[in-house]
């Protein structure tokens, strides 16, 4: 158990099937359940020092705000530093779940310097989108200051 070494911030995802969910951050993305009550349709999952809460909607205290449309979470995405990208891309892939997009190389500037890393996204079932990326080094960044030297590829709508 966890207690007393969590992060500052934790998200808690309100999501429409518990059972769908874990097999997707448990079984595929490679997260380990904590603790859980099952009675409140509660899980705390771990990945490394990435934590996230999972609580079903309608089971136990809901902390609802508004009206909950799917896709949820939008207009956010949790990034989620891992140390290699290959084995959650593998355990997708062999479960034939879309990615988001696909795996790529980005430099992102930081001040004068630009960070690189390898990611990709995911949407899990409920439409909550997860950037994992592993970081692939540092570098002065470059003439236009974004450290990239192609513009980003278009947005989707």
């Amino acid at each position: 158990m966890i207690v007393g070494d969590e992060p500052a911030l934790v998200p808690e995802l309100s999501v429409t099937d518990l059972a769908a969910s874990l097999r997707f951050w448990r079984d595929l993305c490679g997260f380990t359940v904590e603790y859980e009550r099952p009675e409140e349709g509660f899980a705390y999952l771990s990945l490394a020092t990435a934590h996230v809460m999972l609580d079903q909607i309608g089971t136990g205290r809901d902390w609802i705000t508004g009206p909950l449309v799917p896709p949820l979470g939008r207009g956010i995405n949790l990034q989620l530093a891992v140390a290699d990208l290959a084995p959650i891309l593998a355990r997708l892939a062999a479960a034939g779940y879309p990615l988001f997009r696909p795996p790529e190389t980005r430099w992102y500037r930081i001040g004068a310097e630009a960070a690189g890393v390898e990611q990709f996204l995911v949407t899990d079932p409920d439409g909550y989108l997860l950037r994992f990326q592993r970081p692939s080094g540092r570098r002065a960044a470059g003439p236009s200051g974004s450290g990239w030297p192609l513009p980003d590829p278009p947005r989707l709508p």
